[in-house]
């Protein structure tokens, strides 16, 4: 299957595991922008419906390009996985190349780990740890405890933004520059809360998020997002918080996706049957 959208106006591891490292409306915008500048400040049940409304203004923004950062913490310990890469929204799947830090897989070095995403499904390849390099992984993410926000390393646009729908106690920051761009952006903080997200999420982002709001221990995940003069995501940021055995302090898991360059082309393969891998897995053991 090859996705391909182009044009000007159409516009891509439970804490970090096993392997890899453990619209708005046009009324609605005119409307937020006088509030801004008339006030300096929103109320917040204006907040919350622009926060809410992000991932359906997403859905519509056609595609674009991502970089995403994943940051974990555990005791003195921190880790940071990086990925670049693009995605086409209307059609709901992305690209990302997803690079690990020095010796996150016990080794020196680790190739980076090519990944698409479709709705319910991880590919990935060049996952290691048995696996045939001409071979991909693939994942049901609704069978995932975390239903992939963070499992991946990464936490694709779409999943942010659905997750906004959980969003609740929203708060306008201010304005800011976008440093990939230089577009104005707004500012707005929150909580949102996976069970809700997962009732009110679209079909396809539905049955992952129902699955993490089982698989977390805390439905609440504190947020912020920054938002364009259209209503779209420029910047989200989540901060995952998952509880350790033995009294040990929980782990953070702090994740950012950065979109830009809305409208870009974008080229996504799905690969077929004959290259999935179906033999076991192994993990490292620690």
């Amino acid at each position: 299957m090859v996705v391909q959208r182009r044009g000007r106006r159409r516009g891509v591891v439970a804490a970090v595991v096993s392997g890899l490292v453990v619209g708005l409306l046009t009324t609605g915008c005119s409307e937020m922008g006088a509030a801004a500048d008339e006030r300096g400040s929103v109320d917040e049940a204006t907040a919350v419906a622009v926060v809410h409304r992000a991932a359906d203004v997403l859905a519509r923004s056609g595609s674009s390009r991502a970089r995403t950062s994943m940051e974990t913490a555990t005791g003195g310990t921190r880790l940071t996985i990086r990925g670049r890469g693009a995605f086409d929204y209307a059609e709901r799947i992305g690209r990302l190349v997803v690079v690990l830090p020095q010796d996150a897989a016990g080794g020196e070095e680790h190739q980076p780990v090519t990944e698409l995403l479709a709705p319910g499904a991880l590919y990935m390849k060049d996952r290691g740890a048995g696996v045939p390099a001409d071979k991909w992984v693939r994942v049901d993410t609704t069978a995932l405890a975390d239903g992939n926000l963070v499992t991946g390393g990464a936490t694709d646009p779409l999943s942010a933004a659905e997750l906004l729908r959980g969003a609740r106690d929203v708060t306008y920051v201010g304005e800011e520059k976008a440093p990939e761009d230089g577009v104005t952006v707004r500012h707005y903080r929150g909580t949102a809360h996976i069970g809700r997200a997962a009732d009110a999420a679209t079909p396809h982002a539905r049955g992952a998020l129902a699955a993490a709001a089982k698989g977390f221990s805390e439905d609440a995940v504190p947020f912020d997002v920054y938002l364009d003069e259209q209503g779209r995501v420029r910047k989200v940021r989540h901060r995952f918080t998952f509880p350790n055995s033995g009294g040990q302090r929980p782990t953070e898991v702090v994740s950012t996706t950065v979109l830009y360059d809305f409208g870009t082309g974008v080229n996504v393969e799905l690969p077929p049957e004959r290259d999935i891998y179906a033999g076991k897995i192994a993990v490292p053991q620690g």
